[in-house]
């Protein structure tokens, strides 16, 4: 390959990646796109984005690990009793084939487990965190709407100026 050549390739390379958006995994994009993180949100290198996550994001995660959960359920789970009936008849028989098998057999349903257990705290942990996004939502939307009258009752552009405020609503005659 010639010189010109490399070096026009690296150019064109350095302006494909200029051009174009790229994932970066450990940051963010220096155009100052992005949040901040432990330096900042400057742009500068070593800087971290914003993780983001949808309730829609959660909810399927959700679903795929529980639905992950029953498949093992329903068809990994299988083979453990034909395997351990398997060993256990090769070793009556003298095999030593039985023994080997039977181990494989454990190590399989230990595994199995943890990978169960694994997808039954995903599904449970999405269940939750969406639950408790939702309760913050609903809290942080109450708190909020409450602020928005008070805000309005104290703003001079709601009602012209000497007049009541109409955000109170009309004035009536005192009770006694």
């Amino acid at each position: 390959m010639a010189w010109d050549e490399w070096e026009q390739l690296k150019a064109e390379a350095l302006r494909q990646r200029q051009d174009s958006a790229h994932m970066r995994l450990n940051g963010t994009d220096a155009g100052g796109g992005g949040g901040g993180g432990a330096h900042g949100s400057s742009g500068a290198p070593g800087t971290y984005g914003v993780l983001k996550a949808s309730q829609k994001d959660l909810a399927a995660l959700g679903r795929s690990a529980h639905t992950l959960y029953n498949d093992l359920w329903d068809r990994a789970r299988v083979a453990v009793p034909t395997s351990d009936s398997a060993a256990t008849d090769l070793t009556q028989q003298g095999f030593a084939l039985g023994a080997g098998l039977q181990h494989v057999s454990t190590r399989w349903e230990e595994q199995l487990k943890s990978l169960m257990d694994a997808c039954a705290h995903i599904a449970n942990h999405m269940h939750v965190t969406r639950a408790l996004h939702d309760g913050d939502d609903g809290y942080i939307a109450r708190r909020t709407s409450s602020i928005a009258p008070l805000d309005a009752g104290f703003d001079e552009r709601v009602g012209a100026p000497g007049r009541p405020n109409g955000v109170y609503g009309e004035q009536g005659k005192k009770k006694e």
